[in-house]
């Protein structure tokens, strides 16, 4: 075991490969906080976490006036002790996305170190429930992407072996959301899953309305169909529906997610390992879910969660949605629609250090130690 003995942090700005839009956003970059930990041995963790186009410079103010200087000496071993002291330290501003946000860019480095001392793999330190996990495909989907285009994204995921797509909803009228998803499904037969995101833009009326159009149509689940923080809605229309309802990308806390698995508010939990805070309450997420029998299909990073979805046995999806291909020298490995986490000790991400530094916005970095 080794203390902490240097702290670097640095952000990163990366363009959207295709034009993403949903029914309350568009996604016109990806601020990315980066931390790199260094113990008296001289072993080294990278972690990271993302904000959609704005936010990033409050982060990583967060990070050089806060939550670095409070790293260094501290024992790298300790990430449970060091999470919550770092919560803590800040709690004037917790729960929030700033705070989260902060913590697992830190979380994710020490979790990186500690399997590179330990030389394994995040998924196996973390459980190794799994080698492989199917996926489905967000990119494809996007608001703005007119019928026929999305037809054609789900047959050519289909083909590759993706075994189902996600569909962007949250048009003017539902007309047109029934007519996209009725040509989508049409076209991929029974057996392929479409699932639908609205993005948190509907009420209890119009979310229940929009669901009875769903039902006829198979969909695999009804995601974010309202303001995250409305428990009581989720859990009035998860009664109302036969279609599951899916939340936790907009959620920062393990106490949100307690309250809608105990309000039977949720079927499927979506957390979010940078929004959470981290690896650590991402775990605390996923068993409390086993606890009630739900599954766990996080948000985005998809490759980071493939080590964590294939570390637990209540995780059945992967979306996929690329994010790191411009700052690594190798992608995600994917076969045949299943997407499989690096046996490398860490968190089995291949950065490109120079990519990396090309990347770094100036003015942002920072090193203690």
């Amino acid at each position: 075991m080794a203390k902490i003995e240097r702290v670097e942090i640095f952000m990163a700005n990366l363009l959207p490969k295709v034009k993403r839009t949903d029914a309350i956003q568009s996604f016109m970059s990806q601020e990315t906080p980066f931390v790199r930990i260094t113990d008296a041995d001289g072993a080294t963790g990278l972690g990271y976490s993302y904000t959609i186009g704005q936010g990033g410079p409050a982060i990583m103010s967060l990070l050089r006036e806060t939550l670095v200087p409070r790293l260094i000496g501290q024992e790298a071993e300790a990430i449970e002790r060091i999470w919550r002291d770092l919560l803590f330290s800040t709690h004037a501003t917790s729960v929030g996305a700033i705070t989260s946000l902060a913590l697992a860019a830190v979380d994710t480095a020490l979790w990186d170190l500690r399997c590179k001392r330990a030389g394994l793999p995040l998924w196996r330190m973390l459980g190794g429930a799994k080698d492989s996990v199917p996926m489905y495909t967000t990119e494809g989907g996007w608001l703005h992407i007119e019928t026929g285009d999305l037809v054609a994204d789900a047959l050519s995921a289909q083909a590759a072996g993706f075994a189902g797509s996600k569909v962007k909803i949250g048009r003017p009228h539902l007309s047109e959301d029934r007519e996209r998803l009725a040509a989508v499904r049409e076209a991929v037969g029974p057996a392929f899953e479409i699932m639908v995101d609205a993005n948190q833009s509907f009420n209890l009326a119009e979310a229940t309305r929009r669901a009875k159009v769903l039902e006829p149509l198979d969909i695999a689940w009804f995601e974010e169909p309202m303001p995250a923080d409305d428990v009581a809605s989720h859990a009035v229309l998860s009664a109302r529906t036969s279609v599951p309802v899916a939340v936790g990308e907009s959620m920062y806390s393990l106490s949100q997610f307690k309250d809608y698995l105990v309000g039977n508010a949720a079927s499927v939990v979506q957390v979010d390992v940078a929004r959470i805070g981290g690896i650590t309450p991402w775990m605390k997420v996923a068993h409390m879910a086993e606890a009630h029998n739900v599954p766990v299909c996080p948000h985005f990073l998809m490759e980071l969660h493939v080590s964590l979805v294939c570390a637990i046995t209540n995780a059945p999806w992967l979306e996929y949605i690329p994010q790191l291909d411009d700052l690594t020298k190798a992608p995600m490995r994917m076969e045949n629609g299943r997407a499989y986490p690096s046996d490398s000790p860490g968190l089995g991400i291949d950065w490109d250090e120079d990519r990396l530094a090309a990347s770094r916005i100036e003015g942002l970095g920072f090193t203690a130690g």
